[in-house]
Formats: structure tokens, sequence, C-alpha cells
């Protein structure tokens, strides 16, 4: 998809896809901390050994993350040290916006808050307020 002046989204499309998924964010926030095995993502995220296989092929195939074998086990980490930069930003642009860059089903519209109210805002919360957001 090209906007404008030729720009093809289509990769910023992709990365931002494999970020949009509860899951695989989980799994790039342990693996921001050090290498996992597979059975150290199901168990510290509880997920099934599927699950956490099919996001980390996911997650593998957009070029964040990669893989070593030692033995009969593959180690994960993150391939793209930027990669901590960007989940740094998205959690500030969060903390900025009060949480609200989630849409709500009326499109367009952030969710939990009114037509009018400032954005980082919510009833009764202070725009100044920041939440709180840990990577």
């Amino acid at each position: 998809m090209a906007i404008g002046c030729g720009v093809d989204l289509n990769p910023a499309v992709a990365l931002f896809r494999s970020l949009g998924d509860p899951t695989r964010l989980a799994i790039l926030r342990r693996l921001a901390t050090g290498e996992a095995r597979v059975v150290d993502l199901t168990g510290e995220l509880t997920l099934a050994q599927s699950t956490v296989s099919k996001h980390l092929a996911c997650l593998r195939d957009c070029g964040l993350v990669d893989f070593r074998v030692e033995g009969r086990q593959s180690f994960y980490a993150l391939a793209r040290p930027e990669l901590l930069d960007l989940l740094r930003s998205a959690e500030q642009v969060l903390a900025a916006t009060g949480d609200a860059v989630a849409l709500c089903p009326a499109y367009g519209m952030p969710a939990g808050r009114p037509a009018g109210r400032p954005a980082g805002t919510a009833a009764g919360t202070p725009a100044d307020t920041p939440a709180a957001v840990t990577p």
C-alpha cells in the first residue's frame, strides 16, 4: 500500500500487526529480559506449547525473534535490540494518552472516553496523571 509520496506501508503494517497480539507482546516482553526456551515461555505465560510455538513462528517470520539450538533445545531471543526502543516508545505514548489509544467499536473514538473529552482524560481523571506502564 503506497500513500501519497510513494511510501510502501506494507512492511510497517506487517510489523504492527505482529505487535498487535497480546500473546506476542507478552512473549516479546519476556524475551526482553533474556533468552528463553518454549518450555520456559509456556510455564511463565501459562500458555499451551502449541500457542507459544505458533506465536514464536510469527515473530521469527517477521524477523523480530531468532533462536539458537543447543542440544535438543532451542533458545529464543530478540533478534533486533531496536525493538526494545520501539516498545518503550509505545508505552510512553500509552502513558501520555492515558491508555486512550485503543479504538472503541464506534471507530475513531478512543474507548472509555466520551466524545469531546480531551485525550488522556477520563471521567474524574486528570490529564497529567500518566498510566503506570513498565517494559
